[in-house]
């Protein structure tokens, strides 16, 4: 089968490698059809990196996908040949503390497909996961919507944790498709008005469609000042989406006192200074979120039923031996992408 691995910094290869077979009796074999890329792979492409996660090249990359699928395991009785998929690409033990308290997104042994040592991606024709990982969708469901579920369920877990009230006042920090997600999501609630921020305009023009009372560019603009001038009494809750460290203080700045503080977002630096005492005086609460936990049918519920539209999110696709040219594209924020996707044959 075919596999593209990312040999270098900023360098991917299409190879020929084994097909994986089946092993345990959970085992579900499953036929890639389409590969999202996430800002998470471009850290990969870009730095080798994520913290203590380094890669070793050779290296799969690629979680958001769906596919088919293909085969099946003695013991899996949900799912059969042919059906159609999303993919939650956690594979969490269902034995350690975390798990059994109900906490698999930080099970003590989480393998996550596409994270260094842990498990190749799904940037190839065939891929081995549990059952667990395995989400039947609807025929009316394109294999982009199914894919678009795993960023959609993280912003659907941080909505629901962070639990913001009916006329609570909330900042999105950062509108890629992590943002758009908890956006999306936001508006299928009763909440009070949304101010948006990004460093890419052509981001704050696609978030328009869901009517935000604010976007403003950091790089060209006092975003914090016009925010409050707005809405003198401060924001709610706040949302950090971008990774970008600026984005961490604008989040400490913009929050009221009492207000929550919302970490989504991946730096590329292992750590970013915070002004201690305003957080202290301000008493804000921090809530940082792991992916997501038990959201991903929710995802697919809200977008097989239309409730949620996000379609205009999937701006480029590329084929397997075009990588390259979609990760460049990508990292670099040209053309007014928002998602790309690789379709695998």
């Amino acid at each position: 089968m075919k596999a593209v691995f990312l040999t270098d910094i900023k360098k991917f290869e299409t190879q020929e490698i084994s097909m994986p077979v089946l092993i345990n009796d959970d085992d579900v074999l499953i036929k890639i059809k389409m590969v999202g890329v996430c800002g998470s792979d471009i850290h990969y492409y870009k730095t080798g990196r994520i913290g203590s996660q380094i890669v070793e090249f050779p290296f799969i990359t690629g979680h958001e996908a769906a596919g088919i699928v293909e085969k099946v395991g003695s013991k899996v009785k949900k799912l059969k040949h042919g059906q159609r998929i999303a993919i939650d690409p956690a594979v969490y033990c269902g034995n350690c503390d975390q798990c059994l308290s109900g906490r698999e997104n930080t099970c003590r042994k989480l393998v996550f497909m596409g994270a260094p040592k842990q498990k190749e991606g799904a940037m190839c024709n065939y891929v081995i996961l549990k059952e667990h990982n395995c989400f039947p969708i609807n025929d009316n469901m394109t294999f982009e919507q199914a894919v678009i579920t795993e960023p959609l369920a993280i912003g659907i877990y941080a909505v629901n944790k962070s639990k913001p009230n009916p006329k609570d006042n909330i900042a999105i920090l950062g509108v890629g498709p992590i943002g758009m997600s908890v956006f999306h999501y936001l508006r299928t609630k009763e909440i009070g008005d949304v101010f948006v921020t990004d460093r890419i305009n052509e981001r704050l023009e696609f978030s328009k469609q869901l009517n935000p009372k604010y976007t403003g560019n950091p790089s060209k603009a006092n975003v914090v000042e016009e925010i409050k001038l707005l809405q003198p009494l401060e924001m709610d809750v706040v949302y950090e989406c971008s990774g970008d460290p600026e984005a961490y203080k604008h989040a400490i700045e913009l929050l009221k006192p009492g207000g929550l503080f919302v970490i989504l977002g991946i730096p590329e630096v292992d750590e970013i200074a915070l002004p201690i005492h305003e957080l202290r005086r301000k008493e804000i609460t921090i809530l940082n979120i792991r992916r997501q936990l038990n959201c991903t049918q929710k995802a697919i519920d809200l977008l097989s039923s239309g409730r949620i539209n996000m379609d205009k999110l999937v701006t480029h696709h590329f084929k397997m031996e075009e990588t390259n040219e979609a990760f460049e594209l990508v990292s670099n924020y040209r053309d007014g992408v928002m998602k790309a996707m690789i379709i695998i044959e």
